[in-house]
């Protein structure tokens, strides 16, 4: 007879996986991978070096490759914001009350 594999409890995710892992500041760097992975789609759309891309963003090259790489200790939400902006996008930010569904209010970043 087989033996019976023991079974894995399943959680659904909030969402948010730095909040599922107790990560503190989950909202703030949810937020800061989503603005930069959409920095980081738009480089690579635009076929951008990284050394076109920092002179286009006014950093050096080694900040560009950190945001590649999604190390963004060093970035803050505003400075993410202001690269969209100097890659030609618009950045809007929409308050409302939250869903009554839910038990906390949240940050959410989508991209167009």
């Amino acid at each position: 007879m087989a033996k019976e594999k023991p079974r894995t409890k399943v959680v659904p995710s909030s969402g948010n996986v730095f909040a599922d892992l107790g990560i503190t500041n989950a909202e703030e760097k949810q937020t800061k991978v989503r603005l930069a992975f959409a920095i980081n789609q738009i480089i690579a759309n635009k076929r951008l070096s990284q050394a076109s891309a920092a002179r286009s963003l006014e950093v050096n090259q080694p900040k560009i490759s950190a945001l590649r790489n999604y190390q963004l200790e060093g970035f803050s939400v505003e400075r993410l914001m202001n690269f969209l902006t100097a890659l030609d996008r618009d950045v809007e930010i929409v308050i409302r009350p939250k869903a009554k569904s839910r038990k906390t209010a949240r940050i959410l970043v989508t991209a167009a």
